[in-house]
């Protein structure tokens, strides 16, 4: 797997794990937001940056190479699934004013993600 590979599927997976219970989150998480995606293992690439888009409540990514779906709750709590082609990540975590946390998996591959909005 490629660098740019690793890179991308890591960034997928680090946003992706859905929560069951997600309503849609005020529009103070609406907006732009960057991504930072991190492995717990070199097999899965040193990391990557990801951005998605948050529009009352629901996760849309802002890149074509990535397709990003999710929700986010009034309380912040955020479930997303990240693909690219046959690939697929899942993540949570909690998002607060301005940034954000939360852990992910995909098949092969665990991590940790950061956020910040834009």
């Amino acid at each position: 797997m490629t660098g740019f590979r690793k890179g991308l599927f890591a960034s997928i997976v680090a946003i992706a794990f859905p929560l069951t219970q997600a309503d849609a989150a005020t529009s103070s998480f609406d907006g732009t937001w960057n991504v930072r995606i991190s492995s717990s293992s070199e097999t899965c690439g040193n990391g990557a940056t990801v951005a998605i888009g948050i529009n009352n409540g629901q996760i849309a990514s802002s890149s074509a190479a990535v397709t990003a779906s999710g929700r986010v709750a009034d309380a912040g709590n955020i479930n997303v699934t990240l693909s690219t082609g046959i690939k697929r990540a899942v993540g949570f975590g909690r998002l607060s004013g301005s940034s954000g946390s939360g852990t992910w998996r995909g098949a092969l591959c665990t991590g940790t993600w950061t956020a910040e909005k834009l």
